[in-house]
């Protein structure tokens, strides 16, 4: 396993402008390479993306008020709420600011598809403006009433997800460096929470603690909440209760934070509670996670592909599979992204093939735990693909003493 001090150096201060740029370029390179005019955005993550900017972002993800139009020869366009729009100062990646429509009826009510027509007008006439006759434009996400609009504007509407998430998947030197800093801030939040947590705490106590690190060194929310204890370690997606953390119980966790400048932070470890050693079957489960986890990492190589990877992947024991995780990995930047890697007994459901590809960066998944068994082990690391190999980004340990 390389080191990833050895090709990542702390001493450069981060340049985000940098990030910034490549990623609007990014976009743009798929936006030509499949004949789309534009991309409209409202999912607030892809806007962040590819302009750099954010407003209430957790709020905007179920309330559509902000959105960016990025044409493939033509302007970076945001529309901003009129009250946000000092935000957008700085950002080198915005040729031009207007102000946003909403079409939500808790704004427009009665007048929503009035409201939506006129501003669909708005967005065909910029496609047809700077897209020399093509009409393709690609769209992240919309509602209803957007959508018949959008449809009856004259343009030809085509998935966006498909662009931005190729263009997420391959990230730059500064981009995994970024990442890697972000992920330093989740690893201490992590060492707050091991050196606080005693039996007598609460699940909520102890994801409070980890949440708390994060924030106070720049992180912004969770995204889950996926931190158990004992008996409600199996199975795996229970979320955090008031549960009283018991001597020598399991504590499992997904940190699924958002870390410093978006990044998402998502490592899984899994400890005992006190001064206590695992018990036997503790240490089975745990030995067969790590076990997973560490043969799964060490397939990871530019040029494999997605189904390939899937077959020749750590086995789990007869005992463990109708309770595997819900992927063998995923993709990682500012949220979960492609590729999405199926167990290949749930191909059925969608599993798709594809190439890992240098500077991917993808999280590997463990969940180890028998049906109707007492506890389960989550693990999970973030490793960035390279020429020489799969380097790990987390620097948190694993625990050797326990398998």
């Amino acid at each position: 396993m390389l080191n990833p001090s050895d090709l990542l150096s702390d001493a450069a201060p981060l340049d985000e402008q940098a990030i910034h740029h490549y990623r609007l370029e990014r976009v743009r390179t798929l936006l030509r390479q499949h004949d789309i005019a534009a991309v409209l955005l409202f999912d607030p993550i892809n806007i962040r993306y590819t302009n750099g900017s954010r407003n209430m972002q957790v709020w905007s993800m179920h309330n559509f008020c902000r959105y960016a139009l990025v044409c493939a020869d033509g302007p970076s366009i945001m529309f901003e709420l009129p009250t946000g729009k000092h935000l957008l100062e700085g950002l080198g990646t915005i040729d031009e600011i207007r102000t946003a429509w909403s079409t939500d009826y808790l704004v427009t009510g009665y007048r929503s598809d009035e409201i939506a027509r006129l501003w669909a007008a708005e967005i065909a006439d910029l496609v047809l403006q700077h897209g020399a006759g093509n009409k393709r434009l690609a769209v992240d996400r919309l509602d209803s009433v957007t959508a018949y609009a959008l449809a009856d504007s004259g343009v030809t509407l085509l998935d966006g997800k498909m662009v931005l998430e190729h263009a997420r998947s391959i990230k730059s030197v500064e981009e995994i460096r970024a990442l890697k800093h972000s992920l330093t801030t989740c690893e201490a939040a992590m060492r707050d929470l091991r050196q606080q947590l005693v039996p007598g705490i609460s699940e909520q106590e102890a994801l409070g603690i980890l949440l708390k690190g994060s924030i106070e060194r720049g992180g912004e929310y969770p995204e889950t909440r996926l931190m158990t204890s004992g008996p409600r370690t199996n199975p795996w997606f229970q979320e955090t209760s008031d549960r009283v953390i018991e001597q020598g119980d399991f504590l499992s966790f997904d940190t699924d934070l958002i870390g410093p400048m978006g990044f998402y932070n998502d490592i899984s470890r899994t400890w005992v509670v006190g001064d206590v050693m695992p018990s036997d079957s503790q240490r089975r489960l745990y030995e067969v996670s790590r076990a997973q986890l560490e043969t799964n990492i060490s397939l990871l190589q530019p040029g494999l592909g997605f189904l390939e990877y899937a077959s020749k992947a750590y086995v789990l024991p007869e005992e463990y599979l109708a309770n595997r995780y819900a992927d063998v990995g995923h993709g990682c930047g500012l949220g979960v992204e492609y590729p999405f890697l199926w167990y290949p007994e749930d191909t059925e459901y969608g599993a798709y093939d594809g190439v890992f590809e240098q500077n991917m960066v993808v999280c590997i998944e463990s969940y180890v735990g028998g049906v109707g068994g007492a506890e389960g082990v989550k693990l999970e690391q973030p490793v960035w693909i390279t020429a020489r190999g799969p380097v790990l980004l987390s620097d948190y340990p694993l625990e050797d003493n326990y398998g």
